[in-house]
C-alpha cells in the first residue's frame, strides 16, 4: 500500500503533494512556521484542508476534491501520532495505556493487555508496565508512548519531534529505538535534527513557506543541498544563480567560480556549495588563481567547537581564535570571504 497526499490550506498558505511507500520513513525538514505542522494534523485529520485528497492503498483518509467531500473521523484513519510530549493518560498505568488503542478497536481486555505486554518489551519498557506516568522519566514515558502508537496496529505511523523534550541521554536511546521499530514501516518523522534524518529517514523533504522545496535521498540531500535550509543543516553554505561555464553567476551579478556536477548546464538555475571551513577572512580583497573573493559585512561572531565562526548574512566562515584576534574582527565590519574554486560545488537547483 502506498500514501498519497495532495492537500491545499489557504489561510495557511500550505500546498503540498507527497507520495510515501509501504515500507518508508522520510523526515520532514523546515524552518518554523514552514508548515510542518499543519502536514500532519491534514494526515491525522485534526484539520480540513480547503481541497484535495489522502489515501492509503485503496482506504481514503478524506477525499474533497470537485463535489466530493469525503472526511474520515481521526480515529478510523489507521494513522497514530506520536507528540513531542507522550501525553499519557495519568490515571492509568502504562500497561493500559498501551492497551488503550488494541481496546478502542474492539479487542478484548486480556487481548489488548497481550498486545500491551509484547510492544512495552518490544521498546524494552516490560518492566514499567505497571507504573504511571507520574513516576516515568520522559525518556521512559516517550518509550511507553512509542508502544501505546506501535499497538494501534497503524498503517501510517506520525512523529512530531519526538526527540524535542528529551535530555542529551534519553534522546540517543530513542532514536536507535526508533530505528529499530520504524523498519519495514510507513512513517513521516517532523524534525529539527539533521541526526534524526541521517538515522531514520530514507528519504527528506524540505517544507519552506508551506511548499516543498527539495526531496530525495537523505544522503543525497544533505551532500547536495537545492535550498539555503538544506545547507543550512549541513552545515555548508550555499549561493544561488544561474550556471555559467565557470561556475555561476548570482541575482546581484556575483561571479562565482566552482567546478560543475555532472548534470549542470549553462543557463539553468544553480547553486554553488561551499563548507564554512574553506572561507578564508581577510581585511582586503584578495586575488588568485582561481579564487572567489566576497565582500561582506560580519553580523556575528559565536564559538564552534575550538574555531570561531564568523557570520555574514547568510554566508559563514570558520577561523581559529587567533585568527579573529589578529584581525580584530567585530559585528559590523566589512570584510572579504575568500574561497578556493576547488572548494566550491555547483549543481542544479
Amino acid at each position: 500500500m502506498t500514501f498519497h497526499l495532495n492537500a491545499i490550506l489557504a489561510a495557511r498558505n500550505f500546498d503540498v503533494s507527497l507520495r510515501l511507500g509501504p515500507a518508508e520513513t522520510i523526515a520532514v525538514l523546515g524552518p518554523n512556521g514552514a508548515g510542518k505542522s499543519t502536514l500532519l494534523a491534514i494526515i491525522s485529520g485534526l484539520l480540513r484542508p480547503d481541497t484535495g485528497k489522502a489515501t492509503i492503498g485503496e482506504k481514503v483518509l478524506f477525499d474533497l476534491t470537485a463535489d466530493k467531500n469525503l472526511w474520515s473521523a481521526p480515529h478510523i484513519r489507521g494513522t497514530a501520532l506520536l507528540a513531542q510530549e507522550a501525553l499519557l493518560f495519568p490515571h492509568l498505568s502504562a500497561l493500559d495505556n498501551v492497551a488503550f488503542g488494541p481496546r478502542s478497536a474492539g479487542a478484548s481486555r486480556t487481548e489488548a493487555r497481550e498486545t500491551a505486554a509484547h510492544w512495552l518489551a518490544e521498546v524494552d519498557a516490560g518492566s514499567l508496565a505497571s507504573r504511571r506516568p507520574g513516576q516515568l522519566s520522559g525518556g521512559q514515558a516517550q518509550r511507553v508512548a512509542v508502544a501505546r502508537a506501535l499497538a494501534a496496529d497503524p498503517d501510517l505511523l506520525l512523529l512530531d519531534e519526538p526527540m524535542a523534550a528529551l535530555d542529551i541521554h534519553a534522546a540517543p536511546l530513542l532514536r536507535r529505538l526508533l530505528k529499530r521499530v520504524l523498519a519495514n514501516r510507513r512513517a513521516i518523522i517532523i524534525t529539527h535534527d539533521i541526526l534524526d534524518a541521517l538515522m531514520l529517514a530514507d528519504r527528506v523533504i524540505v517544507l519552506e513557506d508551506g511548499r516543498i522545496t527539495e526531496e530525495g535521498p537523505t544522503r543525497e540531500v544533505l551532500e547536495k543541498p537545492r535550498s539555503r535550509f538544506a545547507a543550512g543543516l549541513a552545515g555548508l553554505n550555499l549561493m544561488t544563480g544561474s550556471v555559467t561555464e565557470q561556475g555561476l553567476v548570482t541575482a546581484q551579478g556575483q561571479i562565482v567560480a566552482g567546478h560543475h556536477d555532472d548534470t549542470t548546464v549553462p543557463g539553468q538555475d544553480g547553486v554553488a556549495v561551499f563548507p564554512p571551513s574553506a572561507v578564508s577572512v581577510f581585511l582586503t580583497e584578495e586575488h588568485g588563481s582561481p579564487r572567489n573573493s566576497f565582500p561582506v559585512a560580519i553580523t556575528d561572531l559565536e564559538p564552534h567547537g575550538d574555531q570561531i565562526r564568523v557570520r555574514a548574512g547568510g554566508l559563514s566562515a570558520d577561523i581559529t581564535p587567533a585568527a579573529s584576534a589578529d584581525l580584530g574582527l567585530i559585528p559590523g565590519m566589512t570584510v572579504h570571504f575568500v574561497i578556493k574554486a576547488t572548494a566550491i560545488a555547483i549543481h542544479p537547483a
